[in-house]
Formats: C-alpha cells, sequence, structure tokens
C-alpha cells in the first residue's frame, strides 16, 4: 500500500461523508465498496476520520447550526455539509492537527468541490468555530 498525503485522506473521507448523506447503507458497507474503487486509498486514517464523523454526527451538526445565522442545516449544500462535518470532527476530536490548518484544510475542499459562494461560507463557519472554542478555552483556563 502506498503512501497518501494527510490531505488525500481527508479529501478521502471528505467523499465517504458526502456519500453517507444521500446513501443510508452500513458504514462498513460503504468502506467496503471504498476499498473496491481503484481511484481510492482508503487508510485507517481516513477509516478513523469517516467513522469520526459518522459517531458523532448529532454533536456535529449541533455545534454547526449554532455558529449559522439566518441559516438552516437544510439550506446548506450537500457539499458543505460534508466539509463542514468533517472540519468540525476534526476541530471538537482531533488534536494532532491545528485548527488553522484544518480550516485551510477544507476552504481547499471547498474551492475543489463546491461553489465559489460556499468557499467563503465554509471558511466563516469553520472559523466561528475556532474562535467560539478558543473562547470556551479562555472561561475554563
Amino acid at each position: 500500500m502506498k503512501k497518501i498525503s494527510r490531505h488525500q485522506m481527508r479529501e478521502n473521507a471528505f467523499i465517504l461523508v458526502f456519500e453517507r448523506i444521500f446513501n443510508d447503507s452500513p458504514v462498513e458497507e460503504l468502506l467496503a465498496l471504498a476499498r473496491e474503487c481503484s481511484d481510492m486509498e482508503i487508510t485507517a486514517e481516513t477509516e478513523r476520520m469517516f467513522k469520526g464523523v459518522e459517531a458523532n454526527k448529532a454533536v456535529l451538526d449541533e455545534a454547526l447550526a449554532a455558529n449559522l445565522k439566518g441559516w438552516t442545516l437544510s439550506r446548506i449544500s450537500k457539499v458543505s455539509l460534508a466539509i463542514l462535518r468533517l472540519g468540525i470532527w476534526e476541530i471538537l476530536f482531533c488534536d494532532d492537527v491545528p485548527d488553522d490548518i484544518v480550516v485551510s484544510e477544507c476552504v481547499k475542499l471547498a474551492t475543489d468541490f463546491a461553489y465559489d459562494d460556499d468557499i467563503a461560507f465554509v471558511n466563516g463557519i469553520l472559523g466561528t468555530v475556532v474562535r467560539g472554542r478558543a473562547q470556551e478555552g479562555k472561561k475554563q483556563g
């Protein structure tokens, strides 16, 4: 198995999270199908990201909804929703990647897969989540 970059792992996890929005097949079935695809490498980290988003979807959507101003989850494009779920999961549950890198990587995903308007939206929402988390840290510290 060849080594792939963290960005490629994140992109593959995004594709799985996006697919899951439309496909309620069991997670293991989606992973098995993805492993059969010659264009997609499913590493342990990719699987961890995808399963992490799936296991925490309610928490992620709650955090997302709390940071929407005049929007609802149903108004967000499915591509942006998948990117935001993945990004918020990494911000809230992963300490191995700095938040600013997560935001930058998610903006890159939006640049590659979403509409132009979605790029600023993704950046704004994730920036708000990061700032809110920093404020919580100051209150607790």
